[in-house]
């Protein structure tokens, strides 16, 4: 006897069977070594549409309408799976280590795990219209976007072209043989997945009894895949190879670059740093895209006010522009963009940085080598002789460097540069406390910019939420607003388009132009707490209320603001 459960069930419940009728349908699919559900949809019997709602129903699972869904835009997964070929289940959106997948029938759990097991990554099953998901996997397959692995193996993975800063490499040296071109294809499709998926950082891992590849995407790290712990060593040979690094150094950190060219027009930058751990080196890849130089400053989520002071300061004859906050706060492309509004033809423009992030033509370009002797303040040095109208120095790190900027922003040069800072405020001490005098700290820095850069709700899924008053009151937002009812509060929710509600950054600063009433102040040696009540009162935002107003915009989540500015 043929007990129904699941969707069988639930036709049956809702009328639109006989149980008979639907068990007979049952014991023929299974006869046939057919789905359930296809053997429904095939011999129309039950609307594809229909079946895919019930099933979502039954088991909790979010449906999702295929109609307008652009194949075009698959994950380029390289897998081998008997259920994605004859169209039981299709990897949609990849986004960090969650993969959703379209299946038709839950019931069918075999094909979620073998994609967990090929892919490494923790699929999410959506339901989708059966006769939708044939045809979306059958073009996917005409147009190759469901390559297996022998055919990625040869034509892609191996070919991707790495160079480095000098010449193109050869992928594998001649004695290099067959032993390596798994670890050369792992690789490459580690890069490939990092730049497809938008991460900043790649880490590889080594550990005593495993090995771990983590991304950071949005600013935090995720782990993406477990390598074989055995294939630890070769795969920091590897990454040391591209960087042009001394393999046999592992003793002693290493730093180095290579590029990776997508298109004729487009490289991707990897800057590759190895650091010896108890088990092993561990390396990072910084990912430097050049194209978020290009991002334009309305993308940097100024407010309309700071805008306008960033526009005014960069743009003075002289003076001395600062960015501060900590490492991967978004510093180099909020200096980047002042360098491309300011790129003309008219202006002498050079940069000292270690290293050159991304490459901007008609800019004069410095890499700093500590071991040559180049150093910020040589470079600088020979900058003043070049007749520059802005320098860009990539860090103020020491007193000399600090004291040749100061010169050059109080002799008719705009100087840019960053420091490792909390706040505005904390730039001004430890000015100070480097040894600048305070009357030339207060005569020759023009803007101090503070920033944080806070993950983005997701546009699709994220959720209105209604928070307690005492709860906003701590967080800053004022009791007025909140009695007003206009204040609306979103939270993450998450969904295959984004990672945990979120997607995408935007940065929150503080902008502290130097009035003359705080050059006043700093003069007279004023104290950090009263400069601050000073910057407050000419109306400059810290960064807490630029994240207040982010709220405010439906842009990010309480939570995201509390993480990034409890400092």
């Amino acid at each position: 006897m043929t007990i129904l459960t699941g969707i069988a069930k639930k036709i049956v419940n809702n009328r639109l069977l006989e149980e008979d009728q639907v068990i007979k349908i049952f014991n023929e699919s299974s006869h046939k070594g057919q789905s359930f559900v296809r053997t429904l949809v095939n011999d129309k019997i039950l609307d594809a549409e229909v079946l895919a709602e019930i099933a979502s129903h039954e088991f909790g699972i979010p449906y999702f309408d295929l109609t307008s869904f652009n194949s075009d835009y698959l994950p380029s997964l390289r897998i081998k799976s008997e259920s994605i070929e004859n169209g039981l289940a299709l990897p949609l959106f990849q986004r960090g280590n969650k993969l959703y997948v379209a299946i038709s029938d839950p019931t069918n759990l075999q094909v979620i795990d073998d994609i967990k097991f090929q892919t490494g990554t923790y699929p999410e099953p959506v339901v989708v219209a059966d006769d939708l998901l044939i045809r979306i996997s059958s073009d996917a397959a005409t147009h190759g976007e469901l390559s297996t692995l022998d055919d990625i193996d040869d034509e892609a993975l191996e070919s991707l072209e790495l160079t480095t800063d000098s010449e193109l490499m050869e992928e594998e040296s001649d004695d290099g043989g067959s032993d390596d071109a798994p670890i050369v294809r792992f690789v490459n499709k580690m890069l490939l997945d990092a730049i497809d998926t938008g991460v900043s950082d790649i880490h590889f891992e080594p550990y005593e009894r495993f090995y771990r590849v983590r991304f950071r995407l949005d600013g935090v790290l995720r782990e993406h895949s477990k390598p074989p712990v055995t294939l630890g060593t070769r795969l920091a040979t590897r990454l040391k190879v591209l960087a042009q690094l001394d393999i046999a150094e592992r003793r002693l950190p290493q730093d180095g670059r290579f590029k990776m060219r997508l298109t004729k027009q487009r490289f991707i930058d990897f800057r590759v740093s190895s650091c010896p751990t108890l088990y092993g080196e561990k390396i990072v890849l910084r990912i430097l895209d050049p194209n978020s130089a290009q991002m334009g400053i309305d993308k940097l989520g100024f407010e309309s006010f700071q805008k306008e002071i960033f526009l005014r300061n960069i743009r003075k004859a002289q003076g001395m522009v600062l960015t501060t906050g900590p490492t991967g706060s978004g510093k180099t492309v909020t200096l980047y963009t002042a360098l491309n509004l300011l790129n003309t033809p008219e202006t002498n423009i050079s940069t000292a940085e270690d290293p050159v992030e991304i490459n901007v033509p008609g800019i004069n370009q410095v890499n700093v080598n500590i071991k040559a002797g180049l150093e910020f303040s040589t470079a600088l040095r020979a900058f003043l002789r070049q007749d520059p109208d802005v320098i860009m120095v990539g860090e103020v790190r020491d007193i000399e460097t600090a004291e040749i900027a100061i010169k050059a922003s109080q002799t008719g040069h705009m100087v840019l540069s960053t420091l490792h800072t909390n706040t505005a405020i904390d730039t001004l001490s430890r000015l100070v406390s480097m040894g600048i005098p305070a009357y030339n700290v207060a005569s020759s820095v023009s803007l101090i910019i503070a920033q944080r850069l806070v993950r983005i709700l997701c546009t699709k899924c994220k959720r209105k939420v209604d928070v307690p008053k005492p709860a906003l009151l701590e967080i800053g937002f004022e009791e007025e607003e909140i009695d007003s009812g206009e204040l609306k509060i979103f939270e993450p929710i998450g969904c295959m388009y984004c990672q945990d509600g979120y997607k995408g950054r935007v940065g929150i600063y503080e902008t502290m132009e130097i009035s003359k009433k705080l050059g006043e102040m700093i003069m007279d040696g004023a104290h950090v707490m009263d400069l601050a009540k000073q910057s407050r009162k000419e109306g400059n935002w810290n960064l807490r209320d630029s994240g207040l107003n982010k709220i405010r915009e439906g842009l990010t989540s309480i939570d995201e603001i509390t993480r990034v500015t409890r400092d």
